[in-house]
């Protein structure tokens, strides 16, 4: 990192420590451009590049996790939260979960409530899975070592859905790539929430081919963020859907495979299995 570099990045991470202690505020662009002396264009320019978001989306992303977290562990009402939060009311609280979250306010308090989630647990070459549905397509799917913790993992994403142990078509459809019938990828339907930069993050994983890996800083560079490979990291790690949003094929620049969420020698045997089904 040359002299410029360590210049803008000790900007970037003073100005997103000043929108974390101040985001109740709702500091606008023009004023947190002028705590690291920059122009707001010029700013806003070099903050998307270093943070992989813009500073009003980094704004937003800050306070929705705080509005959640007063919703979910305070109990707090929708008005109060909108307030805590530094929104002027609670129809802004409520776009900026709509936006990001992709559900109001309410739903995200509720924790899915009314939201049927169909799950079944089956093996696959790399131990036991769940794999969870609503009717729009797969919403979750992980390595679980028992079905009691499966289960658990499933139920801390959506609290309070109303949960039935059926294996469905949506299902069975993502299991088939376990077989390696991959004339099934097409039917393959996922039901996804997450920020636009998740999303953005999770669709590029998709266009990975089997067999083949990728890089952190490859993946920012898709996604035209080519600074971003911090931020890349953690959306990616944040995967709802094992396997599937294959996660396991993104590797560090060096070569070293890297951390997994579901285990770095179960990462490495995947890897190797896919390289087997393409060069057998």
């Amino acid at each position: 990192m040359n002299i410029q570099e360590t210049i803008n990045y000790n900007r970037i991470a003073e100005a997103i420590d000043y929108i974390k202690a101040n985001f109740k505020d709702q500091p606008n662009l023009d004023e947190v451009a002028e705590k690291v002396h920059l122009s707001p264009f010029h700013f806003q320019r070099l903050f998307s590049d270093w943070a992989g978001t813009s500073p009003k989306k980094f704004l937003q992303y800050t306070s929705l996790e705080h509005a959640k977290k007063l919703l979910k562990d305070n109990q707090a009402t929708i008005s109060e939260t909108a307030y805590e939060t530094g929104l002027s009311g609670t129809s802004r609280l409520h776009d900026l979960f709509v936006n990001i979250e992709g559900m109001t306010p309410a739903e995200y308090k509720n924790g899915g409530k009314n939201l049927a989630i169909n799950y079944s647990f089956a093996e696959s070459p790399f131990g036991n899975i769940i794999v969870a549905s609503t009717q729009k397509g797969v919403c979750f799917m992980a390595f679980a070592e028992d079905e009691a913790s499966g289960f658990s993992a499933l139920k801390d994403k959506f609290p309070n859905a109303d949960f039935s142990r059926k294996l469905d078509l949506l299902q069975q459809n993502a299991l088939f790539i376990f077989q390696n019938d991959w004339s099934k990828l097409s039917e393959i339907k996922l039901h996804l929430k997450g920020t636009d930069f998740q999303l953005k993050v999770w669709e590029t994983l998709l266009k990975i081919p089997m067999g083949q890996l990728s890089t952190y800083g490859t993946i920012a560079q898709q996604i035209e963020k080519p600074n971003a490979s911090r931020a890349v990291g953690t959306a990616i790690g944040s995967n709802p859907v094992a396997f599937l949003i294959p996660c396991h094929r993104v590797i560090q620049s060096s070569g070293v495979f890297g951390g997994y969420m579901w285990g770095n020698t179960r990462k490495t045997a995947i890897i190797g299995w896919e390289g087997a089904q393409v060069n057998p």
